[in-house]
């Protein structure tokens, strides 16, 4: 008998956003697709889904149309919005409505996943109890799982910053230890985050959090959840993010942005593994590891009585730093050749790789914004290049004319350097467009608004 596969449908009035996330979802899900919120509406009169995923704004019937129609069905889908950075206001309103969760664009499919698997749990319909029977029977001790994308683990042997910290990865693991990652932005704390709870052996989900993205009153209900009645549009019980992440790992990012009264519930989970739900009253008791992270001083904020030290500590049991992308230059190739593979595939590009001068260029650049910096420039570069192959010419001309400075440059040098590289890939993506605002925006994942706002600032600036 063939296997049930949860049915999805997808929801998008830009058709390679939709497509891509179609061809990505087919292998796990049966995948059903809408161009628009009218049409969507109406494949929800006539079929049940086990979850909606939806952009949130098109033209006509929108995202929170179709959220209305999917929270109407007798089935009650769980409903995940699709949004710009400009639109997280509105997407937070319909997550109080009652949608599971959003994912902001330009998405990553991976992070996309697991939402949908964490929607679906939510509910009692994973479809990834046979993916992990799968992996479990295949591994052994001796084996090493890969590393996620935006990590290159060293080879053996080889004196690199990230060797200590994956054998300090491979030794908390197993325990049950609590984990606080540190370091620059961007520098791959929720990749190593991830890797510690591959390796952990846990059953349960690895559920993240972006505790910064998220309102202090809805940040208390998306890691408690609420019962019905609890606040108004609370229509419904709703699991929180600890239970759903329950034999598995949470990992709460940006730790340093809880409002003071979120401390002190979190400090008794992870005394007592214990909490309520919002408005409730019954004890829930989860056993859950939990990975947080942060590229704020804590211990500065402890001093300055911002942050408890209490907490700090139950947090602090094993201090991870991750070294930023200027200490680790050995990564830089491998992670050229990563990101080309990624975005060539994800822009129906062939691109061949990257010229040996591009390449030096890359390594000699002291990467402010680490392997996110990185990471996006080869995104602006493969969807720019004129041909098939990287070449000195397609680099952003801040990070070619900046490609010989010291490493120890001035701060202030370094944040120009960052506003630059932004409103070089505005310039490309413009002009790749033929001036086209609204198709840039689209290019550089972005909404029209931002876009705007950035070169008013640009040219206020100039």
């Amino acid at each position: 008998m063939e296997d049930h596969k949860p049915a999805i449908l997808i929801v998008d009035d830009e058709h390679n956003t939709r497509e891509a996330m179609a061809r990505y979802l087919k292998t796990r899900f049966a995948v059903e697709t809408a161009a628009d919120g009218e049409a969507a509406i109406d494949l929800l009169k006539h079929r049940n889904f086990d979850l909606v995923l939806t952009d949130l704004r098109m033209p006509g019937a929108d995202g929170m149309s179709v959220l209305e129609a999917a929270r109407s069905k007798a089935n009650r889908p769980p409903c995940i919005l699709l949004t710009a950075y400009g639109s997280i206001d509105t997407a937070v309103a319909a997550v109080k409505k009652g949608a599971f969760d959003f994912v902001t664009k330009p998405v990553k499919l991976d992070k996309l996943e697991e939402v949908i698997d964490a929607a679906l749990a939510s509910r009692g319909e994973s479809g990834r109890e046979a993916d992990n029977a799968s992996r479990e029977s295949e591994s052994t001790p001796e084996t090493t799982p890969p590393a996620p994308a935006g990590i290159v683990l060293p080879e053996r042997g080889e004196n690199d910053p990230m060797a200590r910290v994956m054998a300090i990865v491979d030794t908390v693991a197993p325990s049950r230890s609590t984990v606080l990652l540190s370091g620059e932005s961007g520098t791959g704390k929720e990749v190593v985050a991830r890797m510690i709870h591959d390796r952990s052996g846990r059953t349960g989900y690895f559920v993240p959090v972006h505790c910064a993205a998220l309102t202090a009153t809805l940040l208390e209900s998306e890691l408690f959840g609420y019962e019905k009645g609890a606040f108004t549009g609370a229509v419904e019980r709703r699991k929180g993010r600890f239970e759903l992440a329950d034999h598995g790992t949470i990992f709460l990012d940006e730790i340093g942005e809880i409002d003071p009264a979120t401390q002190v519930k979190l400090l008794r989970v992870l005394e007592n593994r214990s909490f309520e739900r919002v408005g409730g009253t019954e004890t829930i008791k989860v056993d859950v590891r939990l990975v947080a992270a942060t590229n704020r001083d804590l211990r500065r904020m402890v001093e300055e009585k911002t942050f408890r030290e209490d907490l700090f500590y139950r947090l602090s049991v094993v201090n991870l730093e991750l070294p930023p992308l200027r200490e680790r230059k050995a990564e830089i190739p491998r992670l050229v050749d990563t990101f080309i593979a990624e975005f060539a595939g994800e822009n129906q590009r062939r691109i061949d790789g990257i010229s040996k001068e591009a390449l030096n260029r890359l390594l000699d650049y002291p990467w402010p914004g680490n392997i996110r910096e990185l990471r996006n420039c080869i995104e602006c570069m493969v969807v720019l290049a004129p041909g098939p192959r990287l070449e000195l010419s397609d680099l952003p001309d801040n990070i070619r004319n900046a490609a010989s400075a010291p490493a120890s440059a001035p701060r202030q040098e370094t944040v120009g350097t960052l506003e630059a590289t932004e409103m070089e890939l505005i310039e490309k993506a413009l002009a790749e467009c033929n001036g086209n605002r609204t198709r840039a925006a689209q290019l550089l994942g972005i909404s029209r608004r931002t876009l705007h706002r950035r070169l008013a600032e640009y040219r206020k600036e100039k």
